[in-house]
């Protein structure tokens, strides 16, 4: 769905799915960071063309091991993926709120709707 350290294990995380959604639609909280979930504007035909080659591109990139050239060529088209399906590069969002993606959610205005979050799930 990006390099900060850690983020190629990142990659392979789920995109969204049983994480802590913010209540704009914008993000989802992983270990307390937030990850910007999809353009939901995508037309859902569209949304899996790009989500297969979303997939395709992290097999390529698992291949690649050992091959520098090859690595990067799939490290390029997960990144292409990633960007068509607005998880990386300008925000889907036209109201020109600030992207927070990949960052600590703690350090965001999300921060006090994920304690009440965050609550609930130790409650």
């Amino acid at each position: 769905m990006a390099h900060d350290a850690g983020s190629h294990s990142a990659d392979r995380r789920p995109t969204g799915l049983g994480q802590p959604r913010t209540p704009d639609g914008r993000y989802f909280v992983v270990r307390g960071r937030l990850w910007r979930l999809s353009n939901p504007a995508l037309d859902p035909a569209e949304r899996e063309r790009l989500v297969q080659q979303l997939m395709t591109a992290r097999r390529a990139v698992r291949m690649a091991k050992g091959d520098p050239d090859a690595l990067r060529a799939a490290r390029s088209s997960v990144d292409a993926a990633k960007r068509a399906l607005g998880e990386r590069g300008l925000p889907w969002w036209t109201d020109g709120a600030p992207d927070y993606n990949r960052r600590l959610v703690g350090n965001t205005p999300y921060a006090d709707w994920y304690e009440t979050v965050s609550a609930k799930d130790a409650g």
